[in-house]
């Protein structure tokens, strides 16, 4: 299998010259900044998800948000999709939801002029540039699959013809971890098309007083536009033109192969513990979520830390525990933790 030539880690075009990366280094700084304080006048706290959701945007990444309901994950995304000028869309998957549902649909026309009958796209929901695929796990596999093509090909194909999508384009899909009744698991090759798992907690006491009080009383708040298309596309190519050393990828691909069972560099807790590793494209996430790590601290280069930061979000849900991982309580984000321990930063 061939790793996507989409996601090469040192894609993207070249700078202009120093001066011209300069500049454009601080305009995605002060940009996630203005975000962060947009999305802080509604949301109270989750500042590692922020992050995150930050991170896969620079990348042009997806995102599967896990949290249990009433965590704000729909309100975050979309104001989110507020802050960045971009058009909108919400899918609440349900089980009786039809792929033509997501993608659209054709249907026969009368044409006014000539009287002949001709069919005519309507589009689905799937057509902007914020997609909010909330409880994407309550829907059959059938409509799942309606977004594998739109999120890796940036395209739908219906009645043979094949049409595009706007620019940028992001999934970002909310998902409940505990109730399991009537729920369809996401396939593995699904699964790999999100670029990071974001693991959304319960808030601290003071956040969650601070919830009670803010939305209780007062005026909902209205979030300013920061970004537009046009510009977030030119700071996604920004983030692939970040050099990246020789020894920060091995050190990803390190990583990834030491979550594999059936190659010699998976420890033995590994072998025990997994059934099934990361592939190839989370390799080229965990450089690529690096290099916008860097740009966002201030940084035009990539170090280990970058890629350590990002590895519980890329590889936690291309791990495949088994039943004695599950038995022993031993999770996905166990096993990434003792491997970023274990693994030498060094290039040993």
């Amino acid at each position: 299998m061939h790793a996507d030539p989409e996601f090469s880690p040192e894609g993207g075009s070249p700078a202009s010259g120093p001066s011209s990366d300069e500049a454009r280094f601080e305009r995605i700084q002060t940009a996630s900044h203005q975000v962060r304080t947009e999305l802080a006048r509604v949301i109270v706290g989750q500042d590692d998800v922020i992050d995150q959701l930050l991170l896969s945007l620079f990348a042009g990444g997806h995102c599967l948000l896990v949290g249990v309901p009433g965590l704000a994950k729909t309100l975050m995304i979309s104001t989110l999709s507020e802050t960045l000028s971009l058009s909108f869309n919400r899918i609440q998957f349900t089980p009786d939801l039809m792929p033509s549902d997501i993608t659209g649909t054709e249907v026969i026309q009368d044409d006014p002029e000539t009287g002949e009958r001709r069919f005519m796209f309507l589009r689905g929901p799937v057509f902007a540039n914020v997609i909010l695929a909330d409880e994407i796990n309550r829907t059959p596999p059938k409509t799942q699959a309606a977004l594998l093509e739109a999120m890796q090909e940036k395209q739908v194909t219906v009645g043979g013809t094949r049409h595009r999508l706007k620019q940028p384009f992001f999934v970002l899909a909310t998902q409940n971890p505990i109730e399991q009744e009537g729920t369809y698991p996401l396939p593995e090759a699904q699964l790999d098309r999100f670029m990071f798992n974001v693991k959304v907690d319960y808030p601290s006491q003071d956040e969650e007083l601070a919830i009670m009080q803010r939305t209780t009383s007062g005026e909902p708040v209205e979030v300013k536009p920061v970004l537009g298309a046009e510009e977030i596309l030119e700071l996604q190519k920004l983030v692939r033109s970040v050099p990246v050393a020789d020894d920060i990828i091995r050190y990803a691909l390190r990583l990834t192969r030491s979550t594999r069972v059936t190659t010699g560099e998976a420890p033995e807790h590994v072998k025990q513990h997994i059934d099934w590793g990361a592939g190839p494209r989370a390799g080229q996430y965990l450089v690529l979520g690096g290099k916008a790590n860097a740009i966002l601290a201030g940084r035009s280069h990539v170090t280990i830390e970058d890629v350590r930061k990002v590895a519980h979000p890329v590889l936690r849900h291309r791990i495949l525990t088994n039943f004695a991982a599950e038995a022993e309580g031993v999770t996905s984000d166990h096993v990434i933790s003792r491997l970023l321990e274990e693994i030498p930063t060094d290039g040993r």
